[in-house]
Order: structure tokens, then sequence, then C-alpha cells
């Protein structure tokens, strides 16, 4: 069993490498649980978060199956996309935390990438 510490200094890892390389550059932050996924742009400059999009919202939890497949995760990739251009913002550096890019993670960033987020 992976520890919460451990959990804790991957992610910060993570989001320390994308702070280097940002220039500035809004962060589409993923967070998952076992039964919902969750998507943030972030403005770290300002400390706002500019989008946000989650399993939890009403219109997407009666037509979704579950919280917790790649298919909610792909309509969130979507949703988080379209409310990002909406905010006005193009180019995001995508902020996976401490999570594998693999399963949901990536069917988020791929529906995100199609949606017209540029990473």
């Amino acid at each position: 069993m992976v520890s919460k510490v451990s959990v804790k200094r991957r992610a910060g890892r993570v989001r320390r490498k994308l702070k280097a390389v940002a220039n500035g550059q809004p962060r589409l932050s993923v967070h998952r649980s076992s039964k919902n996924i969750y998507a943030q742009v972030i403005d770290d400059v300002k400390g706002h978060t500019l989008a946000a999009a989650s399993t939890l919202e009403g219109d997407l939890k009666g037509k979704l199956k579950s919280g917790a497949d790649t298919t909610a995760a792909i309509e969130i990739g979507k949703l988080i996309a379209e409310r990002a251009k909406k905010a006005g913002v193009e180019n995001v550096v995508f902020d996976r935390g401490p999570y594998l890019y693999h399963g949901r993670i990536k069917a988020l960033a791929d529906a995100a990438r199609e949606g017209g987020l540029k990473f």
C-alpha cells in the first residue's frame, strides 16, 4: 500500500517540474477518486480557478453510467475544454498529479486535446 506521504511527494515533484516550464500558462489539474473524476484549470500566478468540471454535476450524473470509468473521463475532458475556451484559455500545462498517465487520466487528456486545448 502506498502511503499518503509518498503520494504527496510524487504530486509535488510533478507540480514543481510543471511550474518550471509553464511560463505563466494555466495548469489543467486532474484528481480522481474511486467513484469520480475532477478537472480544474488553475491560474497559479493569480491563484484563481478559471474553469472546473466533475462527474458530480447534475446534468452529467444522470447521463453517465458511472463516474469512475473512461467514458466519464472523456466527458469531463470535453467539458473542461469547452469551459476553458469560454474562459479564454487556449494553452495549458497538464498536471497529472500523483497519477500515472494511463487509463482515465489519459482519456481525459486526450478528450481535452480534441476539445481544443493545447498542452
